[in-house]
């Protein structure tokens, strides 16, 4: 018979870490007034990390009085704790730290060669702090570019600006991006972008590398011309000009004909000049992105919101990432597509099932809706459910903006009244309006809170736009 007791052994080597007695190694963690003095033991060290059995070999080693001196002024005096806790007993809490924080600490993961770590917090990140992965693209690329063993979350950082560009190329810091991060999305063939954005983003960017230079071409002297050559060098053929139209390349690419080689600014020419000469140009394929850009086809949210959308129909205190999606959303009814009226909003999504309603206000970026989980068939009935909810986004451009409101009287969630009403949640049994109403007679949308929490939506205002996705589980 044999016994396995490691819960012992860990609490025996968390209170010895503790404890603090018998340590050999002072740790130095931290610079200037924040450098913090931490003990430990060097057989513990060694034996769990190659990085500190190298550190406290014979050639390596700063010993002061019998014991081993370590200086880190880049790994702060918390970060260092948290990764003692792992070395002496395995045990870490991503949990408690957030955004920079746990950026901090992959990077001192890393500086510190813990690689069975890697993987297991590049997966917390992109599980479970997307949002911060979205917010900060710029700085999490360039803190991980250098370092080889991040390439998961590389990768997923890259994939997002490839699939949403504007969380970058809008960003305050976009001008800041290092050269060779540029070089990278510049080459990728699913940045979703048109090319003439890809060029003028580019010379943004070039602009704010040289801040002197004017940004009327025409004033250039030689000198300005050069250094702005020089700068976009390395970069001229990543950008697809043949994909580039022929009033936006007379505009936008033909002044700056100084700085590209000539015999490009001849074959762009002669390819929109000569159109039966074309097949003897040597040209670039389109960018493959538009299929996945357009996957989701509304004109007012995008996938980040679905996916929110989807975690809120299951109830999960997580955001979906988009590939993990359980639900197909359908586009039944846009009104500035279909008519903006309740018989089209009928023809267009009775007998469809479970939905989705999202509408924008007017003139601002306020956005509001709701899940039916049923259906809207029927005249002048109430119908019950415990699985429909109202929402509202404060911004609809941030998903941190948006409340949700579960259904508290569920025998009155979703009402139906043919073609009179539009897509309605709640009752009016107050005397007033229900919860998100539409009538036909005004063609004007109200709210007043009943059958849903109040999440703050006005009680009368005008929507530009709305829309109806059926809502599909996959199979």
């Amino acid at each position: 018979m044999s016994l396995n007791c490691w819960q012992e052994v860990i609490d025996d080597y968390e209170r010895l870490l503790e404890t603090d007695e018998g340590y050999d190694v002072i740790i130095y963690a931290g610079e200037n007034e924040n450098v913090k003095e931490l003990h430990a033991l060097s057989n513990i060290l060694c034996i769990r990390s190659q990085y500190f059995r190298t550190a406290l070999s014979n050639e390596w080693a700063k010993k002061k009085d019998g014991k081993f001196i370590l200086e880190k002024p880049t790994i702060s005096p918390n970060i260092f704790k948290i990764i003692l806790r792992f070395i002496y007993c395995g045990k870490i809490d991503f949990t408690k730290l957030e955004g920079f924080e746990l950026l901090k600490l992959s990077m001192a993961i890393y500086e510190l060669n813990i690689q069975s770590l890697i993987p297991r917090i590049e997966e917390y990140l992109i599980k479970h702090q997307y949002k911060f992965l979205q917010q900060n693209p710029t700085r999490i690329i360039e803190t991980i570019y250098q370092n080889e063993s991040f390439t998961n979350l590389l990768d997923f950082c890259l994939n997002k600006i490839c699939e949403e560009p504007e969380i970058l190329f809008d960003s305050e810091n976009f001008t800041s991006l290092k050269a060779p991060i540029m070089e990278l999305l510049l080459n990728r063939d699913d940045l979703c972008l048109e090319e003439i954005e890809i060029w003028d983003n580019l010379l943004k960017w070039a602009f704010a590398q040289n801040p002197i230079i004017p940004k009327d071409v025409t004033k250039w002297n030689k000198e300005e011309v050069t250094v702005m050559e020089r700068t976009l060098h390395r970069y001229i053929h990543l950008v697809r000009f043949y994909h580039i139209s022929s009033e936006d390349f007379h505009d936008k690419v033909y002044p700056l004909k100084e700085i590209l080689p000539k015999d490009l600014i001849n074959n762009l020419l002669t390819f929109y000049l000569a159109p039966n000469k074309r097949t003897n140009i040597d040209k670039q394929l389109p960018r493959k992105s538009k299929s996945k850009c357009d996957k989701y086809d509304s004109v007012i949210v995008n996938f980040q919101h679905f996916a929110l959308f989807a975690s809120w129909i299951d109830r999960k205190n997580d955001n979906y990432l988009e590939d993990d999606i359980p639900y197909n959303f359908n586009l039944l009814y846009r009104s500035s597509r279909d008519g903006n009226t309740v018989a089209k909003f009928y023809e267009k999504i009775e007998n469809k099932g479970a939905n989705i309603v999202v509408a924008k206000f007017k003139n601002t970026n306020q956005i509001i809706g709701g899940y039916n989980p049923l259906d809207w068939s029927g005249y002048g009935i109430f119908k019950f459910t415990a699985d429909s909810f109202i929402f509202s986004f404060k911004d609809y451009k941030n998903t941190d903006t948006g409340k949700i409101g579960r259904v508290i009287k569920k025998e009155d969630a979703i009402y139906c009244f043919g073609n009179y009403h539009g897509p309605t949640f709640g009752s009016s049994k107050n005397g007033g309006s229900c919860d998100i109403e539409l009538r036909s007679s005004s063609n004007r949308w109200r709210s007043y809170p009943n059958s849903y929490p109040d999440i703050g939506i006005p009680r009368n205002y005008e929507i530009e736009n709305y829309e109806v996705f059926q809502v599909v589980k996959k199979n």
